[in-house]
């Protein structure tokens, strides 16, 4: 309350707040811990995942204990967060964040919308469609990502749509500090494959607080009404390379005709690009049907180059396969150049598109 922009009813806003913290892994715990202690009233965490020893070296609300107790991310951080700060309510929701449940999960009991989304996926798709309910709804969503020793940020103040009157634009809309979104500087997410994961590129720790608490700084700043203080720019950060850019987005919103902030059509959200699952009888296996925009093909070399370190690999001109072992369990991830997928050794949806998640990416 000492801080300039703060004080008591600055404080006083983030108790009455709502944070949804999209994925509770790397970013989603220091998010959820620093948020927590600045007494966000309330924060809904949402993670499809269980917590494994090879997190803990970055994921930095959970320890041993968790690990062998087996207990989802999303409750282990409701529980941490419980002996962290009693006054912050905390709903856990274990379940993969998708177009099918995503809009009924950013409502609070009382009918009213999260006041603000942050990023802690680990993967494009989600990202889509967590940007398309942003700007469908007027939310605030801040945008964070790292891999190896990398990592960017950047807060989306959605604009309202085109022809909307004064009296029912955002705030932020009224003072000109609306921002583009990321359909507008990525119109369409990578292919499967293209990006790498701290699966199979590792990551250095220290670059994920960093870009996680530069999104919790961006967040108070907008829950208490600083408006004029978020960084309109995309930062992005090499923590090896001593890197700090700031990317100049603002003019991307003027320049395009982006298919959700202008045109208001909500792709990803509609389930028109994304993947389905389809668990196959009899085969302890699942299929993962991967839409993609605009017909890319798989690169099976640069998958299989990234792949080799974790198992064995097989690659022909119609197909990779590769035997991993994740967390003591071995499955085989079947590849195709449509972007199909098949993970045998589970019937469970959600295990795999994790294993797809972090050894092909999204």
């Amino acid at each position: 309350m000492l801080l300039p922009g703060f004080g008591e009813e600055g404080q006083q806003k983030l108790r009455e707040s709502t944070a949804f913290i999209v994925g509770c892994g790397a970013l989603g715990t220091v998010i959820a811990n620093m948020l927590a202690r600045a007494g966000v009233g309330h924060l809904i965490i949402a993670d499809r995942d269980f917590i494994e020893v090879t997190n803990l070296q970055r994921q930095v609300l959970f320890d041993e204990g968790d690990v062998a107790d087996g207990i989802p991310k999303a409750e282990a951080a409701k529980r941490k967060i419980a002996r962290i700060n009693s006054q912050v309510k905390v709903t856990a929701i274990v379940d993969d964040i998708n177009h099918t449940n995503i809009e009924r999960l950013i409502t609070c009991e009382d009918g009213s919308k999260a006041d603000i989304i942050v990023d802690g996926v680990d993967n494009f798709e989600t990202r889509f469609v967590v940007n398309d309910v942003a700007v469908k709804h007027g939310i605030p969503y801040i945008y964070g990502g790292a891999v190896g020793t990398v990592g960017m940020t950047y807060a989306i103040l959605p604009h309202a749509a085109p022809g909307t009157d004064d009296a029912n634009q955002p705030s932020w809309e009224r003072a000109g500090r609306a921002t583009p979104c990321i359909r507008c500087i990525f119109e369409q997410a990578p292919p499967p494959g293209m990006n790498p994961t701290c699966d199979t590129a590792g990551v250095i720790g220290p670059v994920v607080s960093i870009i996680a608490n530069y999104q919790v700084a961006e967040t108070l700043k907008v829950l208490t009404g600083n408006l004029d203080a978020v960084n309109p720019a995309m930062v992005h950060v090499d923590l090896w390379q001593n890197h700090l850019k700031q990317f100049k987005v603002a003019r991307a919103y003027d320049a395009g005709e982006c298919v959700c902030c202008k045109k208001r059509e909500f792709e990803f959200l509609d389930g028109k690009f994304g993947s389905s699952t389809t668990t196959l009888c009899g085969r302890n296996a699942v299929q993962l049907t991967q839409k993609s925009a605009d017909g890319d093909r798989l690169d099976f070399e640069a998958i299989a180059d990234r792949l080799r370190p974790h198992g064995t690999v097989k690659v022909n001109p119609f197909m990779l396969r590769a035997d991993i072992h994740d967390n003591g369990e071995p499955y085989e991830l079947t590849l195709f150049k449509d972007g199909r997928a098949i993970v045998k050794g589970t019937k469970e949806a959600t295990t795999a598109k994790n294993i797809y998640a972090k050894y092909v990416g999204g």
